[in-house]
C-alpha cells in the first residue's frame, strides 16, 4: 500500500499584466505555520495602507516562505505578457522550498514545473497562500513604479502605476513613451 503524503500548498499570483509600463511581478508563498494576522484578501480589495502593513508583516514573518519574481517591460515586449507572467512565477518559485508541494496558480494557465499544480480562477480571493502572494507582488510592483516615477516624472507612475488611465494615455501622447513603457502594447503606440 502506497504511503499517502500531504502536499504543501504554494500559492502564486502576479501583479502588472495589464499596465502599459513597468514589469510584471509574481509572488510565491508557502505558509509554514499559523499566521496571527487579519484582513488578508485579494490585494485589489485592500487599501494601499493596509497592503503595505500586511506586506511588511509577511516579508519579516517566519510563518511563511516567500519569493518574488520580476520580469521587465523589455522582456515582456520580447516574449509577450503571458509568457513573461509565467517566467516571473518561475523566478518567484526558485526562491522558496518547493519540495513536497502542490502549486496553486491564480488564473487559468499552468507553468512548466515538475510538481503538481492547479489553476484556480480568483484563487486570490479564496486561498490564503494566493492572497498573500497577491499582496507581496502588488506592493513590490508599486514600489518599482514609484521608483520609475522618480526617474520619469512626466508620466505620473506614482499615481497610475503604469495602468492605462486617461491621464496616462494623454501623457504618452504628449511626451511619447519612455524607456519603461511596453512598446508592443497597442495603447502605447497609438
Amino acid at each position: 500500500m502506497a504511503k499517502k503524503t500531504n502536499l504543501r500548498i504554494i500559492g502564486v499570483d502576479e501583479a502588472g499584466r495589464g499596465p502599459l509600463a513597468g514589469p510584471v511581478v509574481a509572488g510565491a508563498v508557502r505558509v509554514k505555520k499559523k499566521l496571527k494576522v487579519s484582513g488578508v484578501n485579494d490585494s485589489k480589495k485592500i487599501s494601499p495602507k493596509k497592503r503595505e502593513e500586511l506586506y511588511d508583516y509577511f516579508i519579516s514573518s517566519d510563518c511563511i516562505d516567500w519569493g518574488v519574481g520580476v520580469v521587465s517591460e523589455k522582456v515582456i515586449d520580447k516574449i509577450n505578457i503571458l509568457e513573461a507572467t509565467k517566467l516571473a512565477m518561475k523566478k518567484a518559485l526558485e526562491k522558496i522550498d518547493t519540495e513536497n508541494s502542490q502549486l496553486i496558480i491564480d488564473g487559468n494557465f499552468k507553468i512548466d514545473v515538475s510538481y503538481p499544480q492547479k489553476s484556480v480562477k480568483r484563487a486570490d480571493e479564496t486561498i490564503l497562500e494566493c492572497q498573500i502572494a497577491s499582496i507581496i507582488a502588488k506592493v513590490k510592483r508599486d514600489k518599482i513604479m514609484k521608483d520609475y516615477h522618480r526617474r520619469y516624472p512626466l508620466y505620473d507612475f506614482d499615481k497610475n502605476k503604469g495602468y492605462g488611465t486617461k491621464r496616462h494615455i494623454y501623457l504618452i501622447k504628449k511626451h511619447g513613451p519612455c524607456l519603461v513603457h511596453r512598446k508592443t502594447f497597442k495603447r502605447v503606440l497609438n
